[in-house]
């Protein structure tokens, strides 16, 4: 019985084996795709959170790569005019930390080139609980040139929008806001972190921003079991 394929690429000396196995991937792709934009419609509906406690005061570097001077900056002002969506993610790297956590670094190392491209539609924001010099000094290491850096460790921006436990634990999570006529709204966290964990899923709650994991995924090996990202690899 001939079954008729999804289209009419081929690769050198595939075999027949290998089409039909891959038709039946690429029927699973296409509705992974779709699922992936129901998923994000679902998002886009969701309604208004509710409005921030405080207009947070973070601290941020006074000039382009200047780590000894800073100001003051509220959230409200990381808003650019005509703007009114804000996305924040919370960079581990708290004051007790020895060094910045791994796995966050690798996804900001990939979002600081992405940076002049989001940012022509929204705000960009990343939050540390370190002190400002200690979060510049790291970014300089890393060569990070467009990410808008705050520390939060004058208020409680990270306990509000959990990314703190009670513990005081930081933890990776990317929340959105939105302005409105009566205030600044939280619209959206990757809740996917607190969810019940499920074997062998791990959290994957950034996964949509993190390049590193989706490279892999295209891979014979995968994502591997044993093997995260270093701060190093010499």
């Amino acid at each position: 019985m001939t079954t008729t394929s999804i289209h009419t690429i081929r690769f050198p000396n595939e075999s027949a084996a290998y089409r039909a196995a891959r038709d039946e991937l690429l029927d699973a792709e296409m509705a992974l795709r779709r699922q992936t934009e129901e998923v994000a419609a679902l998002r886009r509906q969701l309604p208004l959170g509710g409005v921030i406690r405080e207009d947070y005061r973070f601290e941020e570097s006074a000039g382009a790569g200047d780590a000894a001077s800073s100001r003051p900056v509220r959230m409200s002002e990381l808003f650019a005019p005509g703007k009114e969506t804000l996305v924040v993610y919370s960079f581990m790297y708290g004051p007790e930390m020895k060094h910045a956590c791994p796995l966050c670094t690798s996804i900001l190392d990939s979002l600081d080139g992405e940076a002049p491209h989001i940012t022509q539609r929204v705000n960009l924001a990343v939050v540390a609980r370190s002190p400002l010099r200690r979060i510049r000094e790291f970014a300089a290491s890393r060569d990070w040139r467009n990410l808008r850096l705050l520390s939060s460790a004058g208020n409680s921006y990270n306990a509000d929008y959990h990314a703190e436990n009670a513990k005081g634990n930081q933890l990776p999570v990317l929340n959105v806001f939105v302005r409105r006529d009566d205030g600044i709204h939280h619209a959206y966290a990757t809740e996917l972190l607190y969810a019940p964990h499920e074997a062998g899923q791990d959290g994957r709650h950034v996964d949509p921003i993190w390049p590193l994991w989706n490279v892999f995924d295209y891979t014979p090996d995968g994502r591997g079991t044993d093997w995260n990202p270093k701060l190093s690899y010499e």
